[in-house]
């Protein structure tokens, strides 16, 4: 779609909802939730969906799925070969070469049932149809792989044009029958006219331009492909497809891999996806958590602190108060009764429990040994 299109708040609800395949993900959600409680039916639904739609966020949830559902929708498509090019980006840096087949065997190892149709078109990108046995190199799979996968049902289509415009200009003419004066029969004269190799480029652009700004599939923007056709008087099929797989352009209008020359440069934590709240916590959090921690509480809220240091806020006196509730919550929960004592330090109160049996501190004994010792 075009990018005067993304105002989603000019769509209607129908619209939007289509755009972004909402009632998909809905769907299957509830079916992969229900699947799941049948084997296990502890699972708690919340946390399910908040799972499903975290990894589908982060782009991880086409791993191990079937290729029915990494089709559905375009997200699907990318998120599958980013997955695919972070997995196995090692070796482009080794700079190896692979054949379809291995390519294939790598894509089943993240979707069994991905068809090696599929490969093969890819293939047909980078090389041309009689040399198909010939190795690949893994950053010009990559580009291939993406404008095949996104763009597959748009290239078909162009693809049944192309045929057409090369079947008509191929196709035989009648012989032009010139009337002359002599006694002989008229003489034929036949074209010597050979076509070159493909097709006008601007008469492909004007046939396919019905294609694009489609709803039902994705289509290279119209400015990349004046971009690929404009410059060329004739073009063929393959060189078509070339072109839009080395297009920068349209690898910045999809948007997920980089550049050429950063594809392999990039290492495994500048790859990963970040969350949004760790793009928003401050470094300073951690300077307000310690002053908070030095608090005195018990050794119940410590543990609770202990336990769950990896989700502190970035509030010191939050999470003060979170342990100091924490603690009146595991001492009131034991049913005894609390005796607040103020520190000598100044420092704030000091929650201490009671023995339910004797009514007394429970360290009373330590306390008489410390004044003997006085």
């Amino acid at each position: 779609m075009s990018l005067a299109n993304n105002d989603n708040f000019s769509m209607t609800v129908e619209a939007y909802l289509a755009k972004h395949h909402i009632v998909t993900y809905l769907e299957d959600s509830i079916t992969q939730l229900l699947e799941c409680r049948e084997e296990n039916p502890k699972v708690v639904p919340t946390q399910f969906l908040c799972e499903y739609f975290r990894s589908l966020q982060d782009g991880q949830h086409t791993m191990l799925r079937e290729f029915a559902y990494i089709k559905s929708t375009p997200y699907n498509r990318m998120s599958f070969v980013v997955l695919f090019w972070k997995c196995f980006q090692q070796i482009g840096k080794k700079g190896d070469l692979l054949s379809i087949q291995e390519y294939h065997s790598l894509l089943g190892l993240l979707c069994p049932d991905f068809p090696f149709q599929m490969v093969q078109n890819i293939a047909r990108i980078v090389l041309i149809d009689d040399a198909l046995d010939c190795l690949i190199s893994f950053s010009d799979f990559v580009y291939a792989f993406q404008v095949q996968f996104y763009f597959e049902e748009f290239l078909a289509k162009s693809n049944e044009i192309y045929q057409g415009l090369l079947q008509t200009i191929n196709s035989p003419r009648d012989p032009v029958i010139v009337p002359t004066s002599g006694d002989n029969d008229a003489a034929v004269h036949k074209s010597t006219h050979q076509p070159t190799d493909g097709v006008d480029a601007m008469q492909l652009f004007r046939a396919i331009y019905p294609l694009l700004n489609r709803a039902d599939y994705s289509t290279p923007p119209l400015a990349c492909l004046k971009e690929i056709l404009f410059i060329v008087p004739y073009i063929s099929f393959y060189e078509f497809l070339t072109a839009i797989a080395k297009s920068e352009s349209i690898n910045i209008y999809i948007g997920r891999l980089p550049s050429k020359t950063g594809l392999l440069e990039s290492d495994d934590v500048e790859s990963r996806p970040v969350s949004r709240q760790q793009q928003k916590t401050p470094r300073k959090s951690k300077q307000k958590v310690k002053k908070a921690n030095e608090i005195p509480v018990s050794r119940t809220s410590q543990k609770v602190s202990a336990g769950s240091s990896q989700s502190k806020p970035s509030s010191g006196l939050l999470w003060s108060a979170a342990l100091l509730s924490a603690d009146v919550l595991s001492v009131s929960n034991s049913s005894t009764p609390i005796k607040t004592q103020h520190s000598h330090s100044g420092r704030g109160p000091i929650l201490k429990a009671s023995s339910p049996e004797t009514g007394t501190d429970s360290d009373s004994d330590s306390t008489a040994e410390s004044s003997e010792s006085n």
